[in-house]
């Protein structure tokens, strides 16, 4: 049995949409999924009682999918079973959103559940390299899409966000935890032209937390003003492609699927 663990947003939906097989849907009780109904929600504290739940239903794989906030944690509130985990969720509050992952990633494993990626379970939202729109990117998009590799680099090496914006190889926006579409949403005048590099973090664990675009990315870089959007092969997620490519083809920007480097 599969058991999506997820978060807000339309990823878990488009995952639960490609499946085949039975599964059950879960969620944090402080971060429900919005776009997909949960069978059961679960808090923090009793993330030892939700895993031997898990085990109950016959669970033995599970996939994270979908944008989540950090949970406040009451030491207070702790079940029994959650007892022993304790230093590992502290462990993993302090530390940035990779870092948070990796441990959830251990505790699950720990309990015995294999843990899958979201694109394992629907590989096409992973789109192919190459460019998907009618309009091409100009020459000096890789030139900024080269600048774009050594920030997110620098962003990985700090936990810090996935995507930036570049304009004439100057760095105009880096992505916070507020998220992409916030980023773009606050850029003035000096964007314009400019283009959004997005990929996930070097070295993280591609099972959770991929980037992700949507329509409301590419609106978004339309209202700013954008030439376009440049985004890693196999690393970032692009939901509603179809729409997505649509909306660009018409209001003539590119979608460029890169390969990191080139």
């Amino acid at each position: 049995m599969l058991a999506l663990i997820a978060g807000r947003g339309a990823l878990p939906k488009a995952v639960s949409e490609g499946l085949s097989e039975p599964f059950v849907t879960c969620g944090l009780a402080h971060c429900p999924p919005d776009e997909i109904a949960a069978e059961h929600l679960f808090r923090l504290e009793r993330l030892g009682e939700f895993l031997r739940w898990l085990h109950r239903r016959g669970v033995t794989r599970v996939c994270l999918c979908g944008a989540i906030t950090r949970p406040d944690l009451s030491v207070w509130r702790l079940g029994l079973r959650t007892l022993p985990l304790l230093p590992d969720l502290l462990r993993a509050l302090r530390r940035g959103d990779d870092g948070a992952l990796r441990i959830a990633i251990e505790i699950l494993e720990g309990a015995g559940l294999g843990v899958l990626a979201a694109h394992d379970l629907a590989p096409h939202l992973l789109p192919p390299a190459g460019v998907l729109t009618t309009t091409h990117p100009p020459d000096s998009a890789t030139i900024d899409a080269r600048l774009g590799d050594r920030v997110s680099r620098e962003q990985g090496r700090r936990d810090l966000g996935q995507a930036c914006v570049l304009r004439d190889g100057a760095v105009i926006a880096r992505e916070t935890v507020a998220g992409t579409d916030a980023m773009l949403h606050g850029l003035g005048p000096v964007a314009r032209g400019g283009l959004l590099y997005k990929a996930s973090k070097p070295g993280q664990d591609r099972r959770a937390d991929l980037p992700v675009i949507g329509l409301q990315t590419a609106v978004a870089a339309v209202a700013a003003g954008l030439s376009g959007i440049v985004i890693e092969a196999g690393g970032v997620i692009v939901l509603d492609r179809r729409a997505v490519v649509e909306m660009l083809d018409d209001t003539g920007l590119f979608l460029w699927i890169r390969e990191r480097g080139a």
